[in-house]
């Protein structure tokens, strides 16, 4: 999809590197203003193959920046890597969870989440938390091995 809430889970981060390279490239002055569109629509198709039919599905989908909301596009990316990697550590804690949603039942994920994630807040970085409750750092690994898994025997991954 041109739009980055619209990609699906194999392309999202590509639409997140996409302005994250914009915006360090606007913040850096190696791109100006003026030339957004001409650079997210080489970047589009450089990644995507496809170059957007109009700037509002290309620069201007999202409302951030025009709103001067700039730098945060990465946190969505980091909250796909971790999303896996937790999900794997909670698993390995409680086989049962994928049973349990498939019946409704979210509980004991969601006790997990509070124990293992939610009750810390801000006290430790996003390294450091994952550190602690997976036992590695924060990586891609779990997130690929994920889309392989889902994607690879349709694609002939």
């Amino acid at each position: 999809s041109f739009i980055r809430v619209e990609a699906d889970e194999a392309t999202y981060n590509l639409h997140i590197m996409v302005r994250f390279e914009l915006e360090t490239g606007v913040v850096s002055g190696k791109i100006k203003v003026a030339d957004l569109a001409r650079e997210w629509n080489d970047r589009f198709e450089s990644y995507f193959g496809v170059v957007p039919p109009s700037d509002a599905l290309g620069v201007l989908q999202d409302v951030h920046w025009s709103s001067g909301l700039m730098g945060y596009f990465p946190t969505y990316a980091l909250g796909n890597l971790l999303s896996v990697q937790y999900y794997n550590r909670a698993l390995k804690d409680h086989p049962s969870i994928p049973d349990e949603i498939a019946q409704g039942k979210f509980d004991t994920l969601l006790h997990w989440l509070n124990e293992n994630i939610h009750q810390h807040g801000r006290k430790y970085t996003s390294d450091e938390l994952t550190q602690r409750v997976t036992g590695e750092g924060i990586q891609s690994n779990d997130f690929i091995a994920y889309l392989e898994g889902k994607f690879g025997d349709i694609y002939g991954l």
